[in-house]
């Protein structure tokens, strides 16, 4: 099979014709059909999460199709559609598993990180951590709710009841959270690159009440700020945005610095919080969601072989919503 690695954090990913893994006896052995292409993949690529000492095959918004089950797989059989997170093993036992919170699981496995991802034509996922999904839908279409979706839809409910959102980063994540604000009856606010025009008419296409560069205010104060760009920089902005008693979420698994900045701009009972992974119960509230907004992504598909093109715009900033591989394209 064709997989997409990264052999040396920082290089470009390598082209490498792999046998097919062998599933275990808990996991199911998928043929992917697409996999989203997230900032997270970026931080793996460049060596911004920390780096394994092996090669790995990135990728985490997996949508396929089982074509081999585990001998203690029990829910799931060949030919199921499937999606399979971030979130690809947690040890059950700890005391965030047994809270509820395993996302915090100080043990938890990562797919695309920890455990070879959907950068390939194969990929093996515990099928525990493996979501069902109605036979129909278009996987490219679907991909991006895997992550994009999952991270988002948890950083919208820590943000709380704002009536005036702002989301810092339009992109993979910003857009679908800006259906479920709206969906939801709240006012959007769409932060993006400085200059942007592309991005600020893309934002305003899907109804948000504002949209402007990172380094402006919002006409109004905001109740609450979620970042999905990785810029430390902005978090002291997103503070002077929102108004006392407001909340801002950092959404991404990976931040550069965040610059000092006055108490005044914390004070008056605001918060800054992050979101950590998701739970499988965040995937089963969303996926059940989704088609009640209705949640429409916006996706540039690439072939399998040009994931490096795909992680370059990605990273350029010049995708409208989400990239997309496709393996067989």
């Amino acid at each position: 099979m064709l997989a997409m690695v990264v052999e040396r954090p920082g290089a470009p990913l390598v082209a490498r014709e792999r046998p097919v893994p062998e599933p275990g006896p808990d996991d199911v052995l998928v043929r992917v059909l697409a996999c989203g292409v997230c900032r997270t993949d970026l931080h793996v690529a460049d060596g911004e999460l920390p780096p394994l000492g092996h090669s790995v095959v990135p990728g985490h918004e997996i949508v396929g199709d089982v074509v081999g089950v585990g001998a203690r797989v029990a829910g799931l059989a060949r030919g199921d559609r499937v999606g399979v997170p971030w979130l690809g093993w947690t040890c059950g036992t700890c005391d965030f598993c047994r809270s509820g919170r395993e996302n915090l699981c100080e043990r938890a496995r990562f797919t695309g990180y920890h455990r070879d991802g959907g950068f390939a034509e194969f990929a093996v996922a515990d099928a525990r951590y493996a979501f069902p999904l109605p036979p129909g839908e278009d996987p490219v279409a679907t991909a991006p709710l895997l992550c994009a979706g999952l991270i988002g839809y948890r950083a919208w409910r820590m943000a709380g009841e704002a009536r005036r959102l702002g989301l810092y980063g339009f992109g993979a994540a910003g857009h679908l959270v800006a259906q479920l604000a709206r969906w939801a009856g709240q006012e959007v606010y769409a932060f993006v690159r400085p200059g942007d025009a592309e991005a600020e008419r893309f934002a305003l296409g899907l109804g948000v009440t504002w949209a402007g560069g990172s380094d402006a205010l919002p006409p109004a104060p905001l109740d609450a700020a979620i970042l999905f760009a990785p810029v430390g920089a902005l978090v002291p902005a997103a503070l002077s945005a929102v108004a006392p008693g407001g909340t801002v979420v950092c959404g991404g698994i990976h931040m550069s610095d965040i610059p000092s900045f006055p108490y005044a701009l914390l004070w008056g009972e605001r918060v800054v919080r992050s979101v950590a992974n998701l739970t499988r119960s965040d995937g089963t509230a969303l996926l059940a969601l989704a088609p009640r907004v209705p949640l429409h992504t916006t996706v540039t598909p690439f072939p399998l072989a040009a994931a490096n093109a795909a992680l370059e715009a990605l990273r350029a900033g010049t995708l409208s919503g989400a990239a997309v591989l496709v393996p067989g394209a």
